[in-house]
């Protein structure tokens, strides 16, 4: 009787920690996706970054307003750059120095990116071995009267 109560309260602490890691993985996993979108997102600003320093002042340029609408602009300087700092502070920077700001804010994506892939790649391993470890308590639950 004494093992059957040990291993139904393992069952039990096992089904909990599943539960858990379950609910990690997919906080991992949104955040995985978020640090994506950003990624995109400042990829996109450098190549945009890239195109203007290949334009001179003056020239026309199509700008992309989202839903697939452009506006048409003048670019008035080439060498000048509003960048978003955070907490809705944006300075001016020459190009070089945005480019040389984005590049600094994908690389710590990235390092953020690939932590968030090993702990989920650490979390999947343990909900994997998790559920062999209940499969073998329910059937051996099954198998006694």
């Amino acid at each position: 009787m004494a093992n059957k109560n040990k291993a139904e309260d393992e069952l039990r602490k096992l089904s909990i920690e599943m539960q858990y890691l379950e609910q990690t993985a997919d906080a991992l996993q949104q955040r995985i996706s978020m640090v994506n979108a950003a990624v995109t997102d400042l990829t996109y600003a450098n190549m945009t970054l890239d195109g203007i320093e290949k334009e001179k002042e003056n020239s026309e340029l199509l700008v992309p307003i989202g839903g697939s609408a452009y506006v048409k602009v003048k670019l008035a300087d080439s060498n000048k750059v509003i960048v978003g700092m955070g907490a809705g502070v944006s300075i001016e920077k020459t190009l070089p120095e945005a480019k040389t700001t984005l590049k600094e804010r994908l690389d710590e994506l990235e390092k953020t990116m690939n932590a968030a892939q090993r702990q989920f790649t650490q979390v999947a391993d343990r909900i994997n071995s998790g559920r062999s470890r209940l499969e073998t308590l329910l059937a051996a639950r099954e198998g006694k009267p």
